[in-house]
């Protein structure tokens, strides 16, 4: 049987008094600052000691921002938009090394982490709208994998077990303009490192639509659907073309749209939620609960069964209320993964 590997995908609350200006100041100065990382190190440890079994650095910059203020700069750049290694650094990751450090001593293993970059597709269409220029593409592509390809060479204290790829426009933006093949190229460019260093390549698309793409891409192995929040997503998804390109999936099993279940709360309440904020837990309580998120598993372990590898939340948590209520939703799914495994 496949192992069905609890993942999250990336960014998660601020500390309560620390602001989102503060934290984007930080790191448009471009070293690390003992504050900042003291708050990216305790972000990660919440989502380890939840139970997350591969999780992402807490990702606190903007997904383009972060690689394309790199990107635009000449003198980080062996040509345009083409970045030096050394340059395409991800500083979350270089921040969490002490926390894995401690985990590896306390442990006597080393941590399974994820990293997640911005696709190709999504730096260029940020960059340059509905113009076609495919060699661009690439080198927005080749850029990403010196991303991948420096975050592996400089881990020392941890495993990069998964790579995800961030393309929220395929299938949703329709000034896509470029064909199949050209975003498979594309797609399979920025994860060469990745796939090569033998890590799960995972895409994460917030629409299905165009699955099919990274079934064709030889380097992304795990498609990502955000299945929780909308269960139909996997009734666009085919297992016998899973199957046919050895093709596996990451499954949302909680939901992560905060604003859509607080509206929920607010209608019940006759009320505002985010000011009256003692129903927040509701949320996790009564609503996001093990027994819930290991149903949401039991139903799409019964249509896809082995083909599917992850599990964990829809999206990042950055927008939830608190740092404690994000971090017992990822308790949740770990104990309605373990109780959907003690089913089987």
């Amino acid at each position: 049987m496949t192992e069905i590997i609890f993942d999250d995908i990336g960014s998660f609350p601020l500390p309560e008094g620390v602001s989102k200006e503060w934290v984007a100041g930080k790191f448009a100065e471009g070293k690390n600052d003992d504050k900042l990382s003291t708050i990216i190190n305790d972000a990660f440890n919440y989502k380890v000691e939840a139970g997350v079994e591969v999780p992402t650095y807490p990702q606190y910059q903007d997904m383009n921002e972060q690689f394309l203020s790199i990107i635009r700069d000449s003198e980080n750049c062996e040509e345009p938009f083409k970045v030096k290694v050394d340059a395409a650094r991800i500083m979350e990751l270089e921040s969490i090394e002490s926390v894995a450090k401690a985990y590896l001593e306390e442990n006597g293993k080393k941590l399974d982490v994820r990293i997640c970059v911005t696709g190709p597709l999504e730096l260029y269409l940020k960059e340059f709208g509905g113009t076609e220029y495919v060699d661009i593409l690439n080198l927005f592509g080749e850029s990403i994998d010196r991303f991948v390809k420096n975050s592996i060479s400089n881990a020392k204290s941890f495993n990069i077990k998964t790579v995800s790829i961030d393309e929220p426009s395929i299938g949703i933006n329709p000034q896509v303009m470029f064909d199949d093949n050209e975003l498979i190229t594309a797609m399979d460019g920025a994860c060469q490192s990745a796939s090569k260093n033998g890590c799960d390549v995972e895409i994460h698309l917030h629409s299905p639509l165009h699955y099919t793409l990274a079934c064709q891409a030889k380097n992304i192995s795990v498609i990502g659907v955000e299945s929780a929040a909308t269960p139909s997503y996997l009734e666009l998804i085919d297992k016998k073309v899973l199957e046919d390109s050895d093709s596996f999936l990451r499954v949302g099993v909680a939901r992560t749209d905060i604003f859509n279940l607080v509206a929920v709360l607010n209608e019940k309440y006759n009320t505002n939620v985010w000011k009256e904020t003692q129903h927040f837990p509701e949320i996790i309580n009564e609503m996001e609960t093990p027994a819930v998120i290991a149903k949401r598993l039991a139903h799409a372990h019964s249509i896809f069964g082995e083909r599917i590898k992850y599990a964990g939340p829809d999206c990042g948590l950055g927008s939830w209320p608190s740092q404690e209520i994000a971090s017992q939703l990822l308790r949740n799914v770990a104990a309605g993964i373990s109780d959907f495994k003690k089913s089987l």
